[in-house]
């Protein structure tokens, strides 16, 4: 019989494996608001959808973490000020290339950002994970069973952009300011970003109280919660490990198709779940920052 010592039983758990758990849990969080999301798109559109998610999140950041710019330094003010405009950049861009392309080739297209950072932020072995990453990508969403329209494209890449400077960013202010006051001034920057880009259409939209409480609810699951997980999962993880560990979100929406919609995957879908699985995996092995400093 294997005796196991005190010390294995009371051993933490590694600073990359809660990252990897924290960044895990904003990936659930977001397809379930996604899922959440669809009758909303339906009933005032994409845009209308971003400023219901992104204004409440503002709000609701403000109202709670009560941020103090003064507090903070140029630096750190100046990169929570621009997360708040690729927060904004990202969420109503990628909304806006779903009128012109499939989710499919959309998602493919978009995640070129999170891997692109994996890529150049990565070190050895490490950069083979987003080519593995990749592969189970683009087996998941096919970007070649559907047409593609230029402007969605453009749009899909801007988006994709957006989503490499959040990383960046994100884990800059992680580093540099404690807490959620980060976030706390990046998320009503989006919030502002978003009115100025959907107001103008606000007064056609027919919003009333059951839609701004839809969309108070919908923000909590897409990006307060996420965005705060991520943003936690930053400070464990090197941006390389985090870029890779993005690439579950296809998978993900995958399993949740299976067991809520009853969706059944292909074998190009299944096999796509394995890749970017397997990616993941080697992301919460190798992605530790405490072995960087």
């Amino acid at each position: 019989m294997t005796c196991v010592s005190a010390t294995t039983l009371t051993r933490p758990i590694s600073s990359a494996r809660t990252g990897t758990l924290m960044a895990a849990g904003a990936i659930v969080s977001v397809q379930l608001g996604l899922a959440v999301a669809v009758p909303l798109l339906d009933e005032v559109g994409a845009l209308t959808t971003a400023w219901l998610r992104l204004g409440w999140a503002g709000l609701l950041f403000a109202v709670l973490v009560r941020p103090r710019p003064g507090r903070l330094s140029r630096s750190a003010l100046l990169a929570a000020t621009l997360l708040g405009v690729v927060t904004a950049g990202v969420t109503m861009l990628f909304m806006a290339s779903l009128q012109y392309l499939p989710l499919g080739p959309a998602s493919a297209l978009e995640f070129l950002g999170p891997l692109g950072v994996a890529v150049f932020r990565g070190q050895g072995r490490a950069r083979l994970l987003p080519v593995l990453a990749l592969t189970g990508v683009l087996l998941l969403t096919q970007p070649w069973a559907g047409g593609v329209h230029p402007g969605g494209v453009a749009l899909a890449l801007c988006a994709a952009g957006c989503w490499a400077a959040y990383i960046l960013l994100t884990q800059k202010i992680g580093d540099e300011v404690s807490g959620l006051r980060g976030l706390g001034i990046s998320m009503p920057v989006a919030g502002l970003v978003a009115t100025a880009v959907a107001g103008p259409g606000l007064k056609d939209a027919g919003l009333d109280g059951n839609l701004l409480l839809h969309g108070l609810f919908l923000a909590l699951m897409v990006p307060v919660v996420p965005f705060t997980l991520e943003l936690l999962a930053l400070r464990r993880l090197t941006a390389a490990a985090f870029g890779t560990l993005m690439s579950l979100e296809p998978a993900v929406a995958t399993v949740i198709g299976l067991l809520v919609l009853g969706q059944v995957p292909g074998w190009s879908a299944a096999l796509g779940v394995g890749f970017v699985v397997a990616a993941g995996i080697g992301a919460e092995r190798s992605g530790d920052r405490s072995d960087q400093k």
